[in-house]
C-alpha cells in the first residue's frame, strides 16, 4: 500500500506541474490571438491545429496510443480556441447525427454547436455569418458521394478547410420487437449501407428515407412496429431500445466530411486539394484535363461527375488530389487546367484526415 501511495502522491505532483504548464501554454495562445486579430486571421486555423495534433501525437513513447494523445490535445486546443472566441459550428442535425458526432470529434467541446434542417442550411449559415464553419458528410466508403453535398457547392462560394474521418456503425432501434418492425426510418445513405441486412432480417418491412438518423430516432420513438437505423448515441438521447447493433452491410464502414468556410489554411505538409471544374465540348477533353495531373505527378484520389443543372447532359467534375495548391506541381498542374476548362473553381486546400484517424 505504500508503494501505491508513493505512486499517488507522484501522480498529483504531474498534475500540478501539468495545470501550470497548461496555463503556460494558454497564455501563450493569448499572445498570438493579438497577432491574429491585428491580422484578422480566422480564430479557426485547421492547418496549425492539424500540424500541433500530429506533432505532440508523435513525441508519444509510453503507454498512451497516439489516438489517445490527439483525443486530448484536441480538447485543450478547443479550451485555448474558446478563450480568443467561442467558434459557432452549423451540421446537419439535430443533435445525435453522425455529423454531430464527427464536428464534436474535429472541434471538441469548447463550441457552440448550431444543429441546421438540411445541408443547404449549414452552407447558408456559414455565407450569412450566422456560423463561423459548417460540417457536412460529402462521401461514404458503402454509399458513395453525398449528392446534396457536391450540388450545393455549385452554388456558393464556399471553401472546404479541414475534413473528418468517422467509423460508421448503424443500428436497428425502437420501442417493439424486432419481429414487430413494419416501417423502418433513416436517411437514404444509412439505408443503402445495410440494405443486404435488411433484406434478410426485415424483407417485408417498408424503408422510409428521412433527412437523418437522428430524425429517424425520433420517429421511432413515436409508435409500436416503427424503427430507426441510426448511431447508438441516436438511441440513448431518444430513450430507444437497441434492437440489432451494427447491422452495416459492410463493417469497415467511414463516412468523410468536410468542414466549410470562406478561407482556408497554408500546406502542412499532408494535404489533399479538391477542385471542380467543366470541360469544353469537344472529343477527348476530359482526357486532356487529367494530363497535367500525370504529368506533374499528382495522384487523383476521386473524381467525380454532377449534372450541371444549367443545360440538359452538361456535367461539372469534382476532383481529390494529394497536395496542396502552394505545391509548386499542384499549383503548375491545377493552372494548366484551369487554362484548358470553361469553368474552374478551386474549393479547398485541407489537411488529410486519413492518417490521423
Amino acid at each position: 500500500m505504500g508503494d501505491m501511495e508513493d505512486l499517488r502522491s507522484q501522480i498529483d505532483g504531474i498534475d500540478k506541474r501539468l495545470v501550470k504548464l497548461l496555463n503556460e501554454r494558454a497564455e501563450a495562445a493569448l499572445e498570438i490571438s493579438k497577432f491574429k486579430q491585428a491580422k484578422g486571421a480566422p480564430v479557426y486555423a485547421p492547418d496549425r491545429e492539424a500540424s500541433v495534433l500530429e506533432g505532440a501525437a508523435g513525441q508519444g513513447k509510453g503507454p498512451l496510443p497516439p489516438a489517445a494523445i490527439r483525443s486530448i490535445y484536441r480538447e485543450i486546443i478547443s479550451a485555448t480556441r474558446a478563450m480568443e472566441k467561442v467558434v459557432v459550428v452549423s451540421y446537419l442535425g439535430p443533435a445525435g447525427t453522425f455529423t454531430h458526432q464527427a464536428a464534436r470529434a474535429h472541434f471538441g467541446t469548447a463550441v457552440q454547436y448550431v444543429p441546421s434542417e438540411d445541408i443547404e442550411e449549414v452552407f447558408q449559415d456559414v455565407l450569412k455569418g450566422k456560423a463561423d464553419v459548417g460540417v457536412v458528410p460529402i462521401e461514404n466508403s458503402t454509399g458513395g458521394v453525398v449528392s446534396e453535398t457536391l450540388d450545393t457547392f455549385m452554388t456558393c462560394g464556399l471553401k472546404i478547410g479541414a475534413e473528418i474521418i468517422l467509423e460508421i456503425h448503424q443500428n436497428l432501434m425502437g420501442r417493439c420487437k424486432i419481429e414487430e418492425v413494419k416501417r423502418v426510418y433513416s436517411k437514404p445513405e444509412a439505408i443503402a449501407q445495410c440494405r443486404r441486412w435488411l433484406s434478410e432480417h426485415l424483407p417485408h418491412a417498408e424503408l422510409i428515407p428521412v433527412a437523418s438518423t437522428t430524425a429517424a430516432a425520433q420517429e421511432a420513438g413515436k409508435g409500436i412496429g416503427v424503427a430507426a437505423i441510426a448511431s447508438s448515441e441516436a438511441a440513448e438521447l431518444y430513450d430507444l431500445r437497441i434492437l440489432a447493433e451494427n447491422v452495416e452491410d459492410h463493417h469497415e464502414n467511414v463516412t468523410r466530411f468536410v468542414v466549410l468556410g470562406k478561407k482556408f489554411g497554408s500546406a502542412t505538409g499532408h494535404d489533399r486539394t479538391s477542385i471542380m471544374f467543366a470541360v469544353k465540348n469537344r472529343v477527348g477533353a476530359l482526357y486532356d484535363m487529367l494530363l497535367p495531373f500525370k504529368h506533374h505527378g499528382i495522384n487523383l484520389t476521386k473524381i467525380e461527375s454532377r449534372p450541371s443543372r444549367t443545360k440538359a447532359w452538361d456535367y461539372i467534375f469534382f476532383v481529390d488530389l494529394e497536395g496542396h495548391v502552394e505545391d509548386a506541381e499542384v499549383k503548375a498542374a491545377l493552372a494548366e487546367v484551369e487554362e484548358g476548362c470553361r469553368y474552374f473553381q478551386l474549393m479547398g486546400s485541407y489537411p488529410r484526415a486519413d492518417a490521423r484517424e
